[in-house]
């Protein structure tokens, strides 16, 4: 696709969401002018759903500005190696180090209430005996975790409409980290109750990234768009040539 040279911010998806999870962050984008791709990850794998999101930074021809929230932040770190990718902008995300995988970053600190509240489901995987796991999180726990400064009937809404995530991405490690690149900048979800704050603290601290703490909930897309907005903005003007 045939773009100008303004970067175009493209938005990855984390766990237990989709795209709709930006909602409330794309009018403030393209309100001030910018292209905004908002793809679909599939969920299936660390290593695949990076490959995915690669493939849709190499189809927009011009530069790229790549933001990822939560598991997403993560799939950035690898896809974020693109040749256009101009910077990285991790929202309540994971920032994982090379050979790191979520689990292992995780692990370094105590849980949130996420773990308690995880639900685990067969799946079918094509050409295989075996079958995959699928992680999603109890419908009825996963207001207060996630969404609990959204609009409950909202919350209610995304509680139901949940896009799992494969068991088998919390234990791949990172190949590659963009950071290392890359300039990045995160914003730290302070009352965060799905990822440990400190965790978001820990890989930005660790990626030397340009980072800002509002007080939000994890979804803090839906629950605080203007701020989430303003980052991609900060991103988008300083890499401008």
């Amino acid at each position: 696709m045939s773009r100008s040279a303004r970067p175009a911010v493209v938005l990855v998806h984390g766990a237990f969401a989709d795209a709709s999870s930006y909602a409330r962050v794309i009018p403030e984008l393209t309100a001030a002018g910018l292209e905004v791709v908002a793809p679909a990850v599939p969920n299936r794998s660390l290593v695949d759903d990076a490959a995915y999101i690669a493939s849709v930074v190499r189809a927009i021809d011009g530069p790229v500005i790549l933001v990822g929230h939560s598991y997403g932040g993560a799939v950035i770190t690898l896809a974020g190696t693109e040749d256009n990718v101009r910077a990285l902008v991790y929202l309540a995300g994971y920032a994982l180090e090379e050979g790191e995988s979520l689990g292992e970053l995780q692990g370094r600190f105590p849980d949130s209430g996420l773990a308690d509240a995880l639900v685990y489901t067969p799946f079918p995987v094509a050409g295989a005996d075996e079958t995959g796991t699928d992680v999603s999180v109890e419908a009825g726990k996963f207001p207060a975790l996630f969404a609990a400064d959204v609009d409950p009937e909202l919350a209610a809404v995304l509680a139901v409409s949940q896009r799992p995530l494969a068991a088998r991405a919390f234990t791949e490690a990172a190949p590659v980290a963009a950071w290392r690149s890359k300039p990045s900048w995160g914003l730290v979800a302070a009352s965060d109750r799905t990822i440990n704050p400190d965790v978001e603290r820990f890989g930005y601290e660790r990626a030397g990234m340009t980072t800002v703490e509002v007080d939000s909930s994890h979804l803090v897309m839906l629950a605080q768009p203007k701020a989430v907005a303003e980052l991609i903005q900060d991103a988008v003007r300083s890499t401008a040539h």
